[in-house]
């Protein structure tokens, strides 16, 4: 009991420290983050919105079940993403996806994502050259999906991951990561129905991805991190005005399924409020919805949200527009983007382009990004 005046005396003491961290940003990290980048330009012209949108040839990063409602035969995809540009020429994200339809009903395809990170030029304490570095990460899907009636599909992928933030001729402890995950997703498409002046149609998916077990670069088990499970949410509604014009538009949510971060005592290192998010990646995917220190209202925080229109004349020519929010306290990442679409014959190229509105930098800031997609075999009316 003589303890109790030094420990009140330490307690006062925290308690500033402890109070200004419970109104400091509270973001959750963890490995990978590339899986969560929005890879193609059509959904980056639109808020990078893709759970819910029509099918197109990028469906597989975004929801695999929506290739169960493709409107060809055979869909090919590249993406180019430039990286920090502003700082750098030689980051980038690039990939390609391949979909085809089995039957009426089903359709599988494969994606690739590549991540490159640069050349890193390294020297010894004098200058001397000791090599260089050539860093980067990469995932690997196989997707299938299936329509279960004429309005609703699911899918699955199964995702093989490497990441290599090594630098071996540095003499580092940091090995390759390498992983497996799987996505769940559906994907839910009415029938054209008419609302007066106009025709409409309904669309809605979900996908949780990425679930998978935790990975270390270190031969440390104590020291690994989650994968990026990611869920994402989102509806829509397409106006079709006649057989020329049509407008779709659609919102989005997403939120990591990973533990938050716990707010801890600066002195003993003890769990003041929330979880230890030291668990298994599957309990981490059920506590991510009840852990924040801040509780219920930290939580809403840590949903993004994102708004996207696109106007399509005769299925031929696009022009695109959307807006990103995340909360200040989870990143506050903010922007606009613009983006068109043309298609030809069977080729269809899109461009978009991002404007950031917060305080914080955004790599793809003032930057362009590219994707190529072809259509290949029969060819269908839009689902």
């Amino acid at each position: 009991m003589k303890n109790i005046p030094l420990i009140v005396f330490i307690t006062l003491l925290a308690l500033p420290t402890i109070l200004k961290a419970q109104d400091q940003p509270n973001p959750i990290t963890t490995a990978t983050p590339f899986l969560l980048i929005v890879p193609d330009a059509r959904a980056g012209g639109m808020g990078d919105v893709g759970v819910a949108t029509t099918p197109d040839a990028n469906s597989l990063h975004h929801n695999a079940s929506k290739i169960a409602f493709m409107n060809s035969d055979f869909k090919v995809g590249i993406i180019y993403t430039p990286w920090l540009r502003q700082l750098t020429n030689d980051v980038f994200l690039g990939g390609f996806t391949v979909a085809n339809k089995l039957t009426d009903r089903s359709a599988w395809g494969v994606s690739l994502k590549y991540f490159n990170l640069g050349e890193i030029d390294l020297t010894d304490d004098f200058g001397g050259d000791q090599g260089t570095e050539k860093l980067n990460e990469f995932s690997v899907a196989g997707s299938y999906a299936l329509k279960l009636n004429e309005t609703f599909s699911m899918g699955v992928a199964m995702r093989y991951i490497r990441s290599d933030l090594g630098i071996k001729s540095g003499n580092t402890l940091l090995k390759p990561a390498n992983t497996f995950a799987v996505d769940v997703s559906g994907y839910y498409q009415s029938d054209e129905q008419n609302y007066g002046d106009f025709n409409g149609r309904w669309r809605g998916g979900f996908n949780i991805s990425n679930l998978g077990n935790k990975i270390s670069y270190t031969d440390d088990a104590n020291n690994e991190n989650f994968l990026p499970t990611n869920l994402k949410l989102g509806g829509g509604f397409d106006f079709i005005l006649d057989d020329y014009n049509r407008i779709n538009t659609t919102l989005e949510f997403t939120k990591l399924l990973v533990p938050t971060p716990p707010l801890r005592d600066p002195i003993t290192g003890e769990i003041i409020e929330g979880k230890d998010d030291n668990v298994g990646f599957l309990q981490g995917v059920f506590q991510s919805f009840g852990d924040a220190p801040g509780g219920g209202s930290e939580e809403l925080k840590e949903f993004t949200w994102a708004l996207g229109a696109e106007y399509l004349y005769d299925n031929s020519f696009a022009v695109r527009a959307g807006f990103f929010n995340e909360s200040d306290f989870k990143g506050g990442r903010k922007y606009f983007t613009l983006g068109t679409g043309f298609k030809f014959k069977s080729s269809n190229i899109d461009i978009s382009y991002l404007f950031n509105s917060s305080d914080v930098n955004n790599p793809l800031e003032n930057t362009l990004r590219f994707s190529l997609s072809f259509d290949f075999g029969d060819l269908y009316e839009d689902y």
